[in-house]
């Protein structure tokens, strides 16, 4: 196969929203090998982590190829973020992004597919640091998270359990966590019913 060509997604579903135009997929791909290098993984290692073959990884990274969202959630959860995350950081760089931005409740929300519930971020493009509002109804605990960048969480409704790094502490509405880069995380609501949560990651 020659080197341009792109290969296709196994598990493609074109519906998905993943980013479309040539530049988009360029700095999708830029993050993501950015993730990866910061996390020191190599394109065998994800490979072996998402079950997507490394050709077509090394595709993406190079803008040459456009995962589904089921492919960006395996990947995203390798590289320790969420595919909300990785097609906020295809939308364009710091200099296309507004001086200020507004947004109203539930504007934006799509589903965040990691733990389960949705998610919503409230700035675009290339910031210093992304907050986002997640909703959610998990009772179980679900799989760890664990990123290089610093973290805080503030719960907004609901009473949350949060495991820090095997420590469990419940976080009641207005009451928050912060913890530093490498903490393996996880959250899940104490009782039935849903919680809200505003996420702001460093960049």
């Amino acid at each position: 196969m020659a080197a341009s060509a792109v290969l296709a997604d196994p598990s493609a579903d074109r519906s998905a929203d993943t980013p479309r135009d040539d530049q988009a997929g360029q700095r999708l791909g830029a993050h993501i090998r950015m993730l990866r290098r910061a996390r020191r993984l190599t394109l065998v290692q994800v490979a072996t982590e998402t079950d997507l073959s490394h050709p077509f990884l090394s595709q993406i990274e190079r803008g040459l190829a456009q995962p589904s969202l089921g492919s960006l959630r395996r990947i995203a959860v390798a590289l320790g973020t969420s595919p909300i995350e990785l097609i906020a950081a295809a939308e364009g760089p710091a200099s296309t992004a507004p001086a200020v931005e507004v947004h109203r409740r539930g504007d934006g929300a799509v589903a965040a597919d990691f733990a389960s519930g949705s998610a919503r971020m409230l700035a675009h493009g290339d910031r210093a640091f992304r907050p986002m509002e997640y909703e959610g109804e998990n009772t179980e605990p679900g799989e760890h998270f664990v990123h290089a960048e610093d973290e805080f969480v503030y719960v907004l409704e609901g009473t949350v359990c949060v495991d820090l790094d095997g420590e469990l502490r419940t976080l009641d509405a207005t009451e928050c966590a912060y913890f530093r880069g490498g903490v393996r995380h996880r959250w899940w609501s104490v009782r039935p019913g849903m919680y809200r949560l505003l996420i702001v990651k460093s960049t």
